[in-house]
C-alpha cells in the first residue's frame, strides 16, 4: 500500500495521521517546528468545556510517535515536488538539529548549562530559552535541538558545553542538513495558522505599554508550562490584576489589515475571562464586542455560563483609545457608552486584544511548491477538503480560521479522500 505525505503536525496533522495510520497506510508526518502539536500544544484550555488542552493533545502526539505506521519528520520542510496524484515524488529537507535523536534522553542536563538565552518564540517571546531547548515541557519526540543561530559552539568556535555535560554523548556539532525523496500517492497540507500583531494599531498600544497582551501572549501567560507558570502578573511590580479587559475585533473584519472574521475570538476571550477567575475568583473581566459571534454548539449557553458564573460583563462598544496611568501603570479605556451617548472610561490593570487568525506565513511558499492555488486572503484554497490539484488534500486553519473540533472532523475527512489514492 502506498503512503501519505502530511505537511503540519498540529492537531489536524496529527488527527489526518492517526486516521490514516489506524488503516494500515504508511504516514510521514512533516513538522517544521523540532516537535508536534503545533498551536493546541500552546493553549491552556479548550472551548467550551475547558477542559485541559495539553491533556487532549498529548496522548494524540504520544501515539503518532509509537505508531508503526508513522513516520515524524520534525525541523523538516517540504522543498520539491514531482509526479502527479498516485504518485508524487516529494524532497524534504531535514534540518540539522545537532543532536543525535537515536541517543538524547531529553533529561535536560544540556540546557541547564547552556550559558546562551535567547527569545523564547513558544512563550510569545515573553522569557527566554537557551541555545539547546525543548520547545515546550511535552515535546514530541522529546528530543534537545540546538539552534544553529545562536549556538556559540558552531558560530564562534567557543562554549561546547553541552557536549561535554550529555552523558548519552547524543550532541553532534557534525550533523549537517539533508535532502530525503519520498514517493507518496497523497498529500494533506496541514500548516496551520500564523497570528497577528497590532503593532500598527496605535490606540491600543500594543508594544508600548507592558500590560497590553494578544490573545496567544495571554494563553502562555495563563499556562501552568508557560513564562509565569499560570500566575497572572502586571508589569513592572509583579502585581495580580483584579480588573482585566478583552477587546475583541482588533485587526479583524477591517478592510485596511484582515476583512474577515476569525469566528473563534469571541470564544477565546470568553473562555480566557473564565480561566482567570478560576485562577482568582475576585477578578473582574470586561469583553468589549461590535457583534458577539457565537457561532458552534453550546457555545451560546458557554457566553451566558461566563456572564452569570465568571464575573464577565459584555459591553457593547468599540474602545477609541487606551491610555497608562503613569503613576500606577493602570490602563484607562476610552469607549462610547451606546445607550447614554456619553464618552466612558474604565480603569484596568491587564488589557487582551483578540487579534484574527492570518494564513500561515509558510502558505505561500507551499503552495508554489505544490502548485495549489491560495484565495485573496492568503489562506489555501480548498472546496470542503480538496485544493485545486488532484491528490492534494487541505485541513484545518490553513484553509480557513476555524476552532478545534472544526479542524478535526476536517483532518479526518482529509485522510478519507486521501486514503482513497493509496490503493489505486
Amino acid at each position: 500500500m502506498k503512503s501519505v505525505l502530511i505537511i503540519g503536525g498540529g492537531v489536524a496533522g496529527i488527527q489526518a495521521a492517526l486516521d490514516l495510520a489506524d488503516r494500515g497506510i504508511h504516514v510521514y508526518l512533516v513538522e517544521k517546528e523540532p516537535s508536534i502539536g503545533g498551536r493546541m500544544a500552546l493553549l491552556d484550555k479548550t472551548m467550551s468545556t475547558n477542559d485541559c488542552s495539553i491533556c487532549i493533545l498529548a496522548p494524540k502526539m504520544n501515539e503518532c510517535a509509537s505508531h508503526p505506521n508513522i513516520e515524524i519528520l520534525e525541523y523538516s520542510e517540504v522543498v520539491g515536488l514531482d509526479g502527479s496524484a498516485g504518485n508524487f515524488r516529494v524532497k524534504v529537507k531535514r534540518k540539522a538539529k545537532y543532536v543525535d535523536a537515536s541517543k538524547c534522553t531529553g533529561c535536560g542536563d544540556c540546557m541547564e548549562k547552556c550559558p546562551t538565552e535567547v527569545p523564547n518564540e513558544y512563550n510569545s517571546y515573553i522569557d527566554k530559552r537557551k541555545a539547546i531547548f525543548l520547545p515546550f515541557p511535552q515535546s514530541v519526540p522529546r528530543k534537545a535541538t540546538i539552534d544553529k543561530r545562536y549556538c556559540l559552539k558552531l558560530n564562534k568556535n567557543r562554549c561546547g558545553l553541552c557536549q561535554k555535560i550529555c552523558k548519552a554523548k547524543a550532541v553532534d556539532y557534525t550533523q549537517e542538513d539533508k535532502i530525503v525523496e519520498l514517493n507518496v500517492a497523497s498529500i494533506i497540507v496541514a500548516t496551520g495558522l500564523s497570528t497577528y500583531e497590532p503593532y500598527d494599531i496605535k490606540e491600543y498600544g500594543y508594544g508600548k505599554f507592558a500590560n497590553v497582551h494578544t490573545w496567544i501572549e495571554y494563553e502562555r501567560l495563563i499556562n501552568a508550562s508557560g513564562p509565569t507558570h499560570g500566575h497572572l502578573k502586571c508589569a513592572p511590580d509583579g502585581r495580580r490584576p483584579k480588573k482585566i479587559a478583552f477587546i475583541q475585533c482588533v485587526g479583524s473584519r477591517d478592510v485596511k489589515r484582515c476583512e474577515w472574521c476569525s469566528s473563534v475570538c469571541c470564544m477565546v476571550s470568553i473562555k480566557s475571562a473564565m480561566l482567570a477567575n478560576e485562577h482568582y475568583n475576585d477578578i473582574e473581566s470586561f469583553i468589549f464586542y461590535s457583534d458577539l459571534r457565537v457561532f458552534s454548539k453550546r457555545f451560546y449557553e458557554y457566553s451566558k455560563r461566563g456572564e452569570k458564573d465568571y464575573k464577565i460583563t459584555y459591553i457593547h462598544a468599540r474602545p477609541g483609545e487606551i491610555k497608562e496611568d503613569k503613576n500606577t501603570r493602570n490602563l484607562i479605556i476610552y469607549y462610547e457608552d451606546e445607550n447614554e451617548g456619553k464618552v466612558k472610561e474604565l480603569e484596568v490593570e491587564m488589557v487582551i486584544l483578540a487579534t484574527p487568525i492570518m494564513p500561515s506565513k509558510s502558505n505561500l511558499e507551499i503552495s508554489k511548491i505544490l502548485g495549489i492555488e491560495l484565495d485573496d486572503y492568503g489562506f489555501i484554497k480548498a472546496n470542503g477538503v480538496e485544493t485545486t490539484k488532484q491528490g492534494i488534500y487541505a485541513a484545518g486553519c490553513c484553509c480557513a480560521p476555524k476552532d478545534i473540533t472544526e479542524a478535526v472532523y476536517q483532518a479526518s475527512g482529509a485522510a478519507c479522500r486521501a486514503a482513497e489514492w493509496c490503493h489505486a
